[in-house]
Protein backbone atom coordinates (compact mmCIF):
# COMPACT_ATOMS: atom_id res chain seq x y z
CA UNK A 1 0.00 0.00 0.00
CA UNK A 2 1.46 3.27 -0.48
CA UNK A 3 2.19 6.02 1.87
CA UNK A 4 3.43 9.74 1.88
CA UNK A 5 7.07 9.70 3.62
CA UNK A 6 10.21 12.03 4.12
CA UNK A 7 13.01 10.46 2.44
CA UNK A 8 16.89 11.23 1.20
CA UNK A 9 17.41 10.38 -2.24
CA UNK A 10 21.50 10.35 -2.30
CA UNK A 11 23.58 10.80 0.74
CA UNK A 12 23.87 14.76 -0.66
CA UNK A 13 20.02 15.73 -1.26
CA UNK A 14 17.82 17.12 1.46
CA UNK A 15 15.56 14.97 2.89
CA UNK A 16 12.05 15.34 0.55
CA UNK A 17 8.01 14.18 0.39
CA UNK A 18 8.64 10.79 -1.23
CA UNK A 19 5.41 8.17 -2.01
CA UNK A 20 6.60 4.35 -0.41
CA UNK A 21 5.20 1.51 -0.76
CA UNK A 22 4.29 -0.28 2.77
CA UNK A 23 3.49 -4.15 2.39
CA UNK A 24 -0.34 -5.22 3.61
CA UNK A 25 -0.65 -6.71 6.89
CA UNK A 26 -0.32 -10.30 7.47
CA UNK A 27 -1.90 -12.81 9.81
CA UNK A 28 0.54 -11.49 12.75
CA UNK A 29 1.21 -7.77 11.49
CA UNK A 30 0.08 -4.41 12.97
CA UNK A 31 -0.59 -1.39 10.79
CA UNK A 32 0.45 1.89 13.07
CA UNK A 33 -0.66 5.27 12.44
CA UNK A 34 2.71 7.18 13.56
CA UNK A 35 1.99 10.07 15.45
CA UNK A 36 5.41 11.43 16.33
CA UNK A 37 8.47 10.36 15.18
CA UNK A 38 12.44 11.12 17.46
CA UNK A 39 15.30 12.27 15.40
CA UNK A 40 18.51 10.27 16.90
CA UNK A 41 21.69 11.11 15.38
CA UNK A 42 22.09 7.16 13.20
CA UNK A 43 19.49 8.90 11.48
CA UNK A 44 21.33 11.59 10.09
CA UNK A 45 24.58 8.84 10.04
CA UNK A 46 22.57 7.02 7.82
CA UNK A 47 20.28 9.60 5.61
CA UNK A 48 23.83 11.26 4.83
CA UNK A 49 25.69 8.11 3.90
CA UNK A 50 28.24 8.00 6.34
CA UNK A 51 28.21 4.54 7.40
CA UNK A 52 28.61 2.02 4.81
CA UNK A 53 25.73 -0.03 2.80
CA UNK A 54 23.10 2.60 2.69
CA UNK A 55 20.50 1.82 0.19
CA UNK A 56 18.35 4.78 -0.94
CA UNK A 57 15.60 6.34 -1.14
CA UNK A 58 16.52 6.10 2.18
CA UNK A 59 13.20 7.06 5.12
CA UNK A 60 15.29 7.28 9.02
CA UNK A 61 13.45 6.94 11.94
CA UNK A 62 13.23 4.16 15.02
CA UNK A 63 11.73 6.23 17.76
CA UNK A 64 7.85 6.03 16.71
CA UNK A 65 4.77 6.41 18.65
CA UNK A 66 1.41 6.18 17.07
CA UNK A 67 -2.24 4.40 17.20
CA UNK A 68 -3.07 0.83 15.55
CA UNK A 69 -5.14 1.05 12.72
CA UNK A 70 -5.66 -2.02 11.80
CA UNK A 71 -4.38 -5.56 13.17
CA UNK A 72 -4.07 -9.24 11.35
CA UNK A 73 -6.17 -12.07 12.60
CA UNK A 74 -3.86 -13.75 14.79
CA UNK A 75 -2.40 -10.58 16.31
CA UNK A 76 -3.17 -10.95 20.25
CA UNK A 77 -1.82 -8.49 22.22
CA UNK A 78 -3.20 -5.14 20.42
CA UNK A 79 -6.58 -3.87 19.21
CA UNK A 80 -7.18 -1.16 16.83
CA UNK A 81 -7.27 2.42 18.95
CA UNK A 82 -4.41 1.58 20.73
CA UNK A 83 -1.29 3.42 21.29
CA UNK A 84 1.75 1.58 20.27
CA UNK A 85 5.14 2.11 19.48
CA UNK A 86 8.31 0.61 17.55
CA UNK A 87 11.83 1.11 17.87
CA UNK A 88 14.99 0.21 16.42
CA UNK A 89 14.25 -3.62 15.58
CA UNK A 90 11.41 -4.66 13.24
CA UNK A 91 12.37 -8.37 13.19
CA UNK A 92 14.92 -11.03 13.67
CA UNK A 93 15.55 -14.47 13.27
CA UNK A 94 14.07 -15.54 16.67
CA UNK A 95 15.84 -18.94 16.77
CA UNK A 96 19.62 -18.28 18.05
CA UNK A 97 20.49 -18.24 21.86
CA UNK A 98 20.00 -14.24 21.80
CA UNK A 99 16.99 -14.24 20.77
CA UNK A 100 15.72 -16.96 22.66
CA UNK A 101 17.53 -15.06 25.75
CA UNK A 102 14.91 -11.90 24.63
CA UNK A 103 17.99 -9.71 23.37
CA UNK A 104 17.06 -9.48 19.98
CA UNK A 105 19.39 -6.74 19.42
CA UNK A 106 22.46 -9.66 19.73
CA UNK A 107 20.46 -11.87 16.85
CA UNK A 108 23.10 -14.25 15.75
CA UNK A 109 21.31 -15.00 12.66
CA UNK A 110 22.45 -14.77 9.29
CA UNK A 111 21.60 -11.01 9.10
CA UNK A 112 21.23 -9.99 12.73
CA UNK A 113 18.17 -8.07 13.56
CA UNK A 114 15.99 -6.38 10.83
CA UNK A 115 16.47 -2.67 11.31
CA UNK A 116 13.35 -0.41 11.50
CA UNK A 117 15.17 1.72 8.63
CA UNK A 118 17.71 0.23 6.01
CA UNK A 119 17.20 -3.38 7.01
CA UNK A 120 16.03 -6.30 4.73
CA UNK A 121 12.27 -5.61 4.30
CA UNK A 122 9.42 -8.32 3.44
CA UNK A 123 6.91 -8.50 1.28
CA UNK A 124 9.65 -8.01 -2.09
CA UNK A 125 10.32 -4.90 -0.67
CA UNK A 126 14.18 -3.88 -1.32
CA UNK A 127 14.70 -2.13 2.37
CA UNK A 128 12.62 -1.22 5.60
CA UNK A 129 11.29 2.37 5.76
CA UNK A 130 11.19 4.21 8.92
CA UNK A 131 9.25 6.25 10.92
CA UNK A 132 9.25 9.75 8.87
CA UNK A 133 6.11 7.99 7.91
CA UNK A 134 1.95 8.32 8.10
CA UNK A 135 2.51 4.60 8.86
CA UNK A 136 4.33 1.44 9.39
CA UNK A 137 3.57 -2.24 9.33
CA UNK A 138 5.46 -4.19 11.84
CA UNK A 139 5.13 -7.91 13.31
CA UNK A 140 3.49 -7.78 16.79
CA UNK A 141 6.93 -9.19 18.38
CA UNK A 142 8.69 -6.43 17.33
CA UNK A 143 5.46 -4.26 18.48
CA UNK A 144 5.61 -2.10 22.26
CA UNK A 145 2.87 -1.10 24.33
CA UNK A 146 2.46 2.85 25.55
CA UNK A 147 0.80 3.70 29.09
CA UNK A 148 2.34 7.48 28.97
CA UNK A 149 -0.62 10.29 28.43
CA UNK A 150 -1.78 11.58 25.63
CA UNK A 151 0.27 14.57 26.63
CA UNK A 152 3.58 12.56 26.99
CA UNK A 153 3.36 10.77 24.02
CA UNK A 154 5.66 13.04 22.25
CA UNK A 155 8.55 13.34 24.62
CA UNK A 156 7.85 9.78 24.99
CA UNK A 157 9.12 8.77 21.73
CA UNK A 158 12.83 8.85 22.03
CA UNK A 159 12.82 6.09 24.66
CA UNK A 160 13.06 3.94 21.99
CA UNK A 161 16.02 4.80 21.37
CA UNK A 162 17.42 7.28 23.47
CA UNK A 163 15.64 5.77 26.50
CA UNK A 164 16.55 1.74 26.04
CA UNK A 165 20.29 2.40 25.22
CA UNK A 166 20.73 3.60 28.97
CA UNK A 167 18.12 1.29 30.47
CA UNK A 168 19.44 -1.61 29.31
CA UNK A 169 23.14 -1.57 30.27
CA UNK A 170 22.07 0.44 33.64
CA UNK A 171 19.61 -2.76 34.51
CA UNK A 172 22.70 -5.66 33.28
CA UNK A 173 25.14 -3.85 35.65
CA UNK A 174 22.47 -3.66 38.84
CA UNK A 175 22.05 -0.20 38.98
CA UNK A 176 20.22 1.01 41.95
CA UNK A 177 20.40 2.23 45.55
CA UNK A 178 24.00 1.68 47.54
CA UNK A 179 25.82 1.92 43.77
CA UNK A 180 27.84 5.22 42.64
CA UNK A 181 27.36 5.69 39.22
CA UNK A 182 28.67 8.06 36.16
CA UNK A 183 27.04 9.22 33.36
CA UNK A 184 29.55 10.76 30.88
CA UNK A 185 28.32 13.45 28.29
CA UNK A 186 24.36 15.02 28.56
CA UNK A 187 23.40 14.51 25.54
CA UNK A 188 20.39 12.91 24.08
CA UNK A 189 21.69 9.91 25.78
CA UNK A 190 23.46 11.17 28.70
CA UNK A 191 20.40 13.17 29.80
CA UNK A 192 18.20 9.99 30.09
CA UNK A 193 21.08 8.18 31.52
CA UNK A 194 21.18 10.48 34.55
CA UNK A 195 16.71 10.62 34.63
CA UNK A 196 16.66 6.72 34.69
CA UNK A 197 20.03 6.19 37.19
CA UNK A 198 18.50 8.65 39.46
CA UNK A 199 15.13 6.60 39.49
CA UNK A 200 16.83 3.37 39.67
CA UNK A 201 18.18 4.91 43.53
CA UNK A 202 21.75 5.29 42.33
CA UNK A 203 23.91 7.93 43.82
CA UNK A 204 24.46 9.87 40.24
CA UNK A 205 27.16 11.58 39.24
CA UNK A 206 27.51 13.49 35.63
CA UNK A 207 30.10 14.21 34.02
CA UNK A 208 30.44 16.90 31.52
CA UNK A 209 32.84 19.01 29.84
CA UNK A 210 31.08 22.08 30.42
CA UNK A 211 30.92 23.97 33.43
CA UNK A 212 27.79 25.59 31.79
CA UNK A 213 25.80 21.99 31.77
CA UNK A 214 26.32 21.69 35.63
CA UNK A 215 23.26 23.42 36.72
CA UNK A 216 20.95 21.63 34.10
CA UNK A 217 22.32 18.07 35.04
CA UNK A 218 21.97 18.38 38.55
CA UNK A 219 18.20 19.78 37.53
CA UNK A 220 17.87 15.96 35.77
CA UNK A 221 18.46 14.50 38.86
CA UNK A 222 22.32 13.74 39.36
CA UNK A 223 23.59 14.12 42.39
CA UNK A 224 26.79 15.88 41.71
CA UNK A 225 28.83 16.95 38.81
CA UNK A 226 32.05 16.96 37.86
CA UNK A 227 34.01 19.23 34.65
CA UNK A 228 36.16 16.69 33.44
CA UNK A 229 38.67 19.20 32.06
CA UNK A 230 39.17 20.18 35.74
CA UNK A 231 41.90 17.45 37.04
CA UNK A 232 41.14 18.28 41.04
CA UNK A 233 37.42 17.20 40.22
CA UNK A 234 38.42 14.39 38.44
CA UNK A 235 40.86 13.17 41.15
CA UNK A 236 38.88 13.67 44.02
CA UNK A 237 36.74 10.43 42.83
CA UNK A 238 39.24 8.26 42.18
CA UNK A 239 38.22 4.41 42.51
CA UNK A 240 34.58 5.55 43.89
CA UNK A 241 32.58 4.02 40.70
CA UNK A 242 30.44 1.00 41.07
CA UNK A 243 29.77 1.68 37.12
CA UNK A 244 30.01 4.43 34.71
CA UNK A 245 28.45 4.90 31.19
CA UNK A 246 30.01 6.57 28.85
CA UNK A 247 27.47 8.16 26.01
CA UNK A 248 30.28 10.30 24.35
CA UNK A 249 30.59 9.67 20.35
CA UNK A 250 33.86 11.24 20.01
CA UNK A 251 36.52 9.28 20.60
CA UNK A 252 38.70 10.06 23.71
CA UNK A 253 40.69 9.09 26.78
CA UNK A 254 39.10 6.22 28.89
CA UNK A 255 41.86 5.58 31.10
CA UNK A 256 40.36 9.43 33.03
CA UNK A 257 37.53 7.29 33.36
CA UNK A 258 39.20 3.61 34.44
CA UNK A 259 40.83 5.41 37.30
CA UNK A 260 37.59 6.39 38.77
CA UNK A 261 36.16 2.77 39.13
CA UNK A 262 36.34 0.50 42.16
CA UNK A 263 37.79 -2.69 42.18
CA UNK A 264 35.64 -4.80 39.75
CA UNK A 265 34.02 -1.52 38.86
CA UNK A 266 32.60 -1.38 35.08
CA UNK A 267 32.98 1.46 32.03
CA UNK A 268 30.39 0.93 29.83
CA UNK A 269 30.38 2.59 26.55
CA UNK A 270 27.24 3.08 24.18
CA UNK A 271 28.61 6.17 22.34
CA UNK A 272 30.38 5.36 19.19
CA UNK A 273 33.01 7.41 17.37
CA UNK A 274 33.97 7.99 13.94
CA UNK A 275 37.24 7.46 14.98
CA UNK A 276 38.82 4.70 17.39
CA UNK A 277 39.59 5.16 20.89
CA UNK A 278 43.16 5.72 21.70
CA UNK A 279 43.88 2.60 23.15
CA UNK A 280 43.40 2.18 27.04
CA UNK A 281 46.43 1.62 29.57
CA UNK A 282 45.84 -2.35 30.86
CA UNK A 283 47.27 -1.91 34.13
CA UNK A 284 44.63 -0.26 35.88
CA UNK A 285 42.47 -2.31 34.56
CA UNK A 286 44.54 -5.54 35.81
CA UNK A 287 45.11 -3.91 39.06
CA UNK A 288 41.79 -3.65 39.76
CA UNK A 289 40.19 -6.32 37.85
CA UNK A 290 38.66 -3.29 36.16
CA UNK A 291 36.42 -4.31 32.58
CA UNK A 292 35.42 -2.02 29.77
CA UNK A 293 31.87 -3.14 28.02
CA UNK A 294 29.88 -2.31 25.61
CA UNK A 295 26.21 -2.36 25.11
CA UNK A 296 23.60 -2.03 22.49
CA UNK A 297 19.99 -0.66 22.43
CA UNK A 298 18.12 -3.42 24.56
CA UNK A 299 15.69 -6.49 23.61
CA UNK A 300 11.88 -6.32 23.27
CA UNK A 301 11.34 -7.59 27.04
CA UNK A 302 13.35 -5.08 28.51
CA UNK A 303 12.08 -2.06 26.34
CA UNK A 304 8.21 -3.00 27.35
CA UNK A 305 10.09 -2.62 30.95
CA UNK A 306 11.46 0.61 30.43
CA UNK A 307 8.92 2.02 29.07
CA UNK A 308 6.37 0.90 32.04
CA UNK A 309 8.89 1.79 34.24
CA UNK A 310 8.59 5.33 32.53
CA UNK A 311 5.25 5.97 32.40
CA UNK A 312 4.59 4.85 36.26
CA UNK A 313 6.79 7.11 37.28
CA UNK A 314 6.19 10.19 34.82
CA UNK A 315 9.75 9.91 32.81
CA UNK A 316 9.72 11.37 29.56
CA UNK A 317 12.58 12.61 27.17
CA UNK A 318 13.16 16.30 27.10
CA UNK A 319 12.18 17.70 23.49
CA UNK A 320 11.95 20.25 21.15
CA UNK A 321 9.09 19.72 18.50
CA UNK A 322 9.62 20.40 15.16
CA UNK A 323 7.78 19.72 11.54
CA UNK A 324 8.72 17.52 9.12
CA UNK A 325 9.80 19.58 6.49
CA UNK A 326 12.29 21.12 9.05
CA UNK A 327 14.30 18.30 9.47
CA UNK A 328 17.42 19.05 7.63
CA UNK A 329 17.67 21.81 9.71
CA UNK A 330 16.94 20.00 12.81
CA UNK A 331 20.00 17.99 11.56
CA UNK A 332 22.28 20.88 11.39
CA UNK A 333 21.85 21.50 14.50
CA UNK A 334 22.20 18.30 15.60
CA UNK A 335 25.71 18.69 14.48
CA UNK A 336 26.40 21.74 16.67
CA UNK A 337 25.01 20.04 19.82
CA UNK A 338 22.55 22.99 19.69
CA UNK A 339 19.02 20.97 20.93
CA UNK A 340 18.18 20.11 24.47
CA UNK A 341 18.30 16.76 24.29
CA UNK A 342 16.19 15.59 21.57
CA UNK A 343 13.87 16.53 18.39
CA UNK A 344 10.79 15.13 17.78
CA UNK A 345 8.85 14.89 14.53
CA UNK A 346 5.28 16.03 14.75
CA UNK A 347 4.06 13.71 11.68
CA UNK A 348 0.80 15.49 11.40
CA UNK A 349 2.51 18.40 9.48
CA UNK A 350 3.92 15.73 7.15
CA UNK A 351 0.63 16.83 5.39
Amino acid sequence: MKTKAYAAASAKAPLSPISIDRREPGPKDLAIDILYCGVCHSDLHTARGEWPGILYPCVPGHEIIGTVSAVGKDVTKFKVGDVAAVGCMVDSCRQCRSCEDDLEQYCEGPHSFTGTYNGAAKGGLPNTFGGYSKNIVVDEHFVLSVRHSKEQLGAAAPLLCAGITTWSPLRHWNVGPGKKVGIVGIGGLGHMGVKLAHALGAHVVAFTTSDSKRQAALDLGADEVVVSKNREEMVAHTGTFDFILDTVAASHNLDALTSLLKRDGTLTLVGVPEEPHPSPSVFPLVFGRKAIAGSLIGGIAETQEMLDFCAERGITCDVEMIAMKDIDHAYDRMLKSDVKYRFVIDMATLD
